[in-house]
């Protein structure tokens, strides 16, 4: 029996055991303001700062962000150290860079992997109710890449951060349908 749910040309069946405790950490992205995207993520997105890691001699900010529920968050440790290590023992957060006098410099700009050349591609966040979520951040005043009735894929939009990059707006629910009218 496979390991794997899928089968895709490349998969290996070795799973070496000393990686059955690996975590997917973190997808880092460099951002050149922190109090605009900090923002963002916070409010727009519901993220929460678990933890901010200053590096004076270097000159640069770490920011991980995490989603979590109220209940969730109640988990966290006061203790700086301890939650160092819950911060990088926690599945899927993002961990945003700032490289300190970025936001005074007109020439930053990031890269957001969509255009020529290509590479990353975006984020994505599963909400509960699409439509509610695109009304809410039209509200909001977010900027859309593309809306859930735009394009070929119907049904999921893309938003961009104060940075350009995409993000993915999903309702989980709903993904069976959409991608069956495309498989």
């Amino acid at each position: 029996m496979s390991r794997h749910y899928d089968q895709a040309k490349g998969l290996s069946e070795q799973h070496d055991e000393e990686t059955h405790h690996y975590v997917f950490n973190q997808t880092m992205m460099r951002i050149k303001d922190p109090a605009r995207t900090l923002k963002f993520y916070s409010e727009v997105l519901g993220m929460t700062l678990v933890k901010r890691l200053d590096f004076p001699e270097m000159e640069f900010s770490l920011y991980f962000m995490a989603a979590i529920s109220p209940e969730q968050r109640k988990q966290w440790s006061t203790d700086h150290n301890q939650r160092i290590k819950q911060t990088f023992s926690r599945p899927a957060m993002l961990e945003l860079t700032h490289n300190w006098g970025d936001e005074k410099d007109d020439s930053v700009e990031f890269h957001s992997g969509n255009s020529e050349p290509k590479g990353f591609g975006h984020i994505g966040f599963a909400v509960p109710d699409i439509d509610a979520a695109c009304e809410r951040f039209d509200k909001m005043n977010v900027e859309f890449q593309k809306r859930p009735q735009d394009g070929n894929m119907k049904g999921i939009a893309f938003i961009k951060d104060p940075d350009g990059y995409w993000i993915e707006i999903f309702a989980a629910d709903k993904m069976p349908d959409l991608l069956s009218k495309h498989l």
